[in-house]
């Protein structure tokens, strides 16, 4: 009798990532990546090629991945030559070239590719696209391979932008005249405290017809069958209840950058981390910070797209000065309007500098962070800044400056009670008494309240916890589509 040949074992489901080529978009899902990596799942990263350059450039990222035989990077145009910002009031034309040249890229590689399928791996079993980045769906929906979004903003933001209609049917946007601390009423569940003015940045029109390309795309969310949100049960339960119900398959599995560290903890042949950042981190800040006494220094960082006016950044510099605080200030070279800033600086804000504070084009922020010297996060409200200081068990001055971060900060103060909202201000006096009240008057009640989230948010990523069991079931969920 002929011996039977033993069976071919089956190839693991394949899932394709498609971040929004920015910073902190890229990041969360290189994290999410490397979790589904290590639930043995085949994935491939799709990422601008301008977003891989930086990567090779300035971090340790192939080599980490090299690790995971199931990963891959795969490379697309933006469509935008190398010195474009990328930032600031020309994000527009960003998003406008991804769509005009990304897109058709992409349905014609998923063509050519055979939907990136190779003799090792199976062809894409179900696509994770950016919440912001549809027509990655679309190309799911038309191949008729699953879809699943991440949205990497906040809970509260994403359900903000899903009440459109309602928020337009109400005639609460477009925002008009003084009617900025109006309240919001037709968002559920943030009726007792959201003003207008916390509204996504994007709201901020004069004409609804702006909005109606915004609008289609929320709604777009319920095309998917799944969603993906990096935030856990305990401090967004309520708002994440509100999109359940339009959304049942929803997964809460962040903070992402926690979640990874705890995985890879359990394993001592993966416990190193690496850095995503797309500029290259001063190291020297951490030997700073080594020299200051514990909770004495208020970090500063706006994030990778901010621009300041040459107004702006004096009214931050006098206060920073001005409150007698240690601080250490992220400058990125390019978030300055104001090229020629350096033969224009006071000499009282360079020796105020000299004494008490420190300054780096770019930090190693997850690091600083959690630095027992560090007391308070001056920062712009982005969603990966805002988790990262949560998990840190830092208080908060928020400073937003646009899409989701004017509705992250109206729930740091108001909400979760972690710090102070300081939108739409920007002068050395409120700045300076913010930082004072932050660090010295008030620091006890909000060292023990971050204290507590923190707790709370390394609960969730432990073994047991609520994004801990929530990344289970994804897995699970995306090995079903194979079965």
């Amino acid at each position: 009798m002929d011996q039977q040949s033993a069976p071919v074992p089956a190839l693991p489901p394949h899932v394709l990532i498609f971040p929004f080529p920015a910073q902190g978009h890229v990041s969360s899902m290189l994290k999410l990546a490397e979790l589904l990596c290590l639930g043995n799942l085949h994935v491939t990263m799709l990422v601008s090629e301008y977003i891989h350059s930086r990567l090779l450039r300035h971090t340790h990222v192939h080599s980490h991945f090299a690790r995971y035989p199931g990963f891959c990077f795969r490379t697309i145009s933006d469509g935008l030559p190398e010195d474009h910002p990328r930032a600031g009031e020309r994000v527009r034309e960003f998003f406008a070239s991804l769509k005009s040249v990304t897109r058709p890229l992409l349905r014609e590689m998923m063509i050519d590719t055979n939907c990136f399928g190779t003799e090792t791996r199976r062809p894409v079993t179900c696509i994770i696209a950016d919440g912001t980045m549809s027509f990655a769906g679309d190309i799911a929906i038309e191949r008729e391979i699953p879809l699943i979004y991440f949205r990497t903003a906040s809970a509260c933001n994403f359900w903000a932008l899903f009440c459109l209609p309602e928020l337009i049917e109400a005639d609460e946007i477009p925002l008009k005249g003084n009617g900025m601390d109006l309240p919001v009423k037709s968002v559920p569940g943030m009726e007792d405290f959201l003003r207008r003015r916390d509204l996504p940045s994007f709201c901020r029109v004069d004409d609804v017809n702006n909005l109606q390309i915004l609008k289609a795309e929320s709604r777009k969310t319920l095309q998917a069958q799944a969603l993906i949100k990096n935030t856990f049960d305990e401090l967004e339960g309520p708002v994440l209840s509100q999109i359940r119900a339009h959304c049942p398959n929803l997964f809460s599995i962040g903070p992402l950058h926690a979640h990874l560290k705890a995985r890879l903890a359990s394993d001592p042949m993966f416990s190193s981390t690496y850095s995503s950042s797309f500029w290259e981190e001063d190291q020297s800040c951490v030997t700073w910070l080594d020299s200051q006494p514990s909770k004495s220094v208020i970090y500063v960082s706006f994030g990778s797209i901010t621009i300041v006016t040459r107004d702006q950044l004096m009214e931050f510099w006098y206060g920073l000065v001005n409150s007698g605080q240690r601080f250490l200030w992220v400058m990125r070279p390019d978030s300055i309007v104001d090229k020629d800033m350096e033969s224009q600086i006071p000499v009282e804000l360079v020796e105020g500098t000299r004494e008490r504070g420190y300054m780096v084009d770019w930090a190693p922020q997850e690091e600083v962070l959690a630095h027992p010297a560090v007391g308070g996060f001056l920062t712009h409200s982005g969603w990966n800044s805002t988790l990262e200081s949560i998990v840190s068990g830092v208080p908060m001055i928020c400073w937003p400056y646009f899409a989701d971060q004017t509705i992250n900060s109206r729930f740091v103060s108001e909400v979760w009670k972690l710090g102070f909202d300081m939108k739409d201000t920007c002068d050395r006096v409120t700045i300076e008494k913010k930082i004072i009240d932050l660090m010295n008057v008030k620091k006890d009640e909000f060292q023990e309240r971050a204290n507590q989230m923190a707790k709370l948010a390394k609960r969730a990523v432990s073994k047991g916890g609520s994004s801990y069991c929530n990344l289970d079931y994804l897995i699970n969920y995306i090995e079903s589509m194979i079965k």
